[in-house]
């Protein structure tokens, strides 16, 4: 039985909240498929730096330019691969773009401004300049 209309966005939401709340324990509840793509490219940027890395000291050892600035290249891919593979974000559609209406619901705590230890500490020196005692 398929989801009304409704039930989908209020889906979308609870997801997006969940990930704007807990990303590592919603990353690990990601599909097998997707899992193993990012162990796959983890692997293949490990890989690259080590080979990248293995070129780029062989240039330096054998007086040749081009190999150490090929193996730098290569290692730098690799690196690159490597923390893109660590930081990616999932990527929620939003639940009403297909209206063009904005997003309703829940937005993650960085946009809405976290209240964090900095607000929290901000607030004490309000209070503290504003002569209100402290609770």
């Amino acid at each position: 039985m398929p989801l009304s209309d409704h039930e989908q966005r209020l889906l979308e939401q609870m997801e997006r909240a969940l990930y704007a709340e807990d990303p590592k324990f919603a990353t690990s509840l990601r599909s097998p498929s997707e899992r193993r793509g990012s162990r796959r490219r983890s692997t293949l940027g490990v890989a690259g730096a080590l080979i990248g890395a293995a070129g780029l000291v062989a240039g330096v050892a054998w007086s040749q330019v081009i190999l150490g600035v090929v193996g730098f290249l290569v290692m730098l891919a690799g690196t690159f691969l490597l923390v893109t593979v660590f930081t990616a974000r999932p990527v929620l559609p939003a639940p009403d773009a297909a209206n063009g209406q904005p997003q309703s619901g829940p937005t993650p705590a960085k946009a809405q401004g976290s209240n964090g230890f900095m607000d929290r500490v901000e607030e004490r020196w309000r209070k503290r300049h504003d002569g209100e005692p402290e609770s």
